[in-house]
């Protein structure tokens, strides 16, 4: 077994693209051209998912551990939603891979509790049990939900669903394993660990994890600077990707 790896650019940074739940590395695709000027850019297609594949259903630690084998020493690392997750496992288990962390549309805990803004347990159950019954309709619901609420919510989904067409689709066990992982992960105790500069990028609209939950982490995460860009919801790199490039470049060059 081993991951599905792509490189482009000619820059002397590596920049690493973690993707989200149920896609792969293509949803990248609208920030390669501008970013290749300034990275060696590394996109990665998670255990299980697009073209890394067959690989057993693997926890969080896990696939962060499978993934860390690739990353380069050194590297800007950006993990967008689920991605987010596994970017930040890397940069607190293998800290000679991460220089700099970047979470797009991601949280250290996903899921709503006492005081804690999040997806409601509820919305991931009902995908949980989904899944079985209806497993493409279930992901183009999970999809539609990533757009919802901005202007250009049709193109959106279309992009991410045209990523899904393309390449090969994740089992159903890598499919609820991953929903598993992002209704029970937790990582709020352990994000003050990461001792690397970390920005956190947010869509204001975004219904999965909501811009409300930034300022309880700017708290825990002393370490790390947040950005929302407005009228952008859970794919800000596609909705916004050139604002999006430019809060990156601003970001590392500072």
């Amino acid at each position: 077994m081993s991951l599905f790896t792509q490189r482009y650019g000619t820059g002397d940074r590596s920049l690493v693209l973690l993707h989200g739940w149920g896609l792969n590395s293509q949803v990248w695709d609208f920030i390669l051209a501008p970013l290749s000027a300034h990275f060696t850019i590394t996109l990665v297609d998670l255990p299980g998912y697009g073209r890394s594949q067959p690989f057993p259903v693997l926890s969080l630690k896990d696939m962060a551990k499978e993934v860390a084998q690739i990353v380069p020493s050194q590297s800007v690392v950006v993990g967008w939603s689920l991605g987010g997750l596994v970017a930040t496992q890397i940069a607190l288990e293998c800290k000679d891979k991460v220089k700099q962390l970047i979470l797009v549309a991601s949280s250290p805990c996903f899921i709503e509790k006492e005081a804690w803004p999040g997806i409601k347990p509820q919305v991931l159950d009902d995908f949980q049990l989904q899944l079985a019954t209806n497993f493409r309709r279930t992901i183009e619901r999970f999809i539609a939900l990533q757009s919802l609420g901005t202007a250009n919510a049709s193109l959106n989904t279309k992009t991410l669903k045209q990523a899904i067409i393309d390449q090969p689709q994740a089992s159903l066990a890598v499919l609820e394993q991953g929903l598993k992982i992002l209704q029970q992960s937790d990582l709020r105790e352990n994000v003050a660990n990461v001792d690397v500069p970390t920005l956190r990028i947010y869509g204001a609209l975004d219904s999965l994890v909501p811009r409300r939950s930034m300022p309880q982490t700017d708290i825990l995460w002393p370490n790390s600077q947040s950005v929302v860009i407005e009228q952008a919801a859970h794919a800000p790199f596609i909705s916004h990707p050139d604002r999006f490039c430019a809060e990156i470049l601003k970001f590392i060059d500072e």
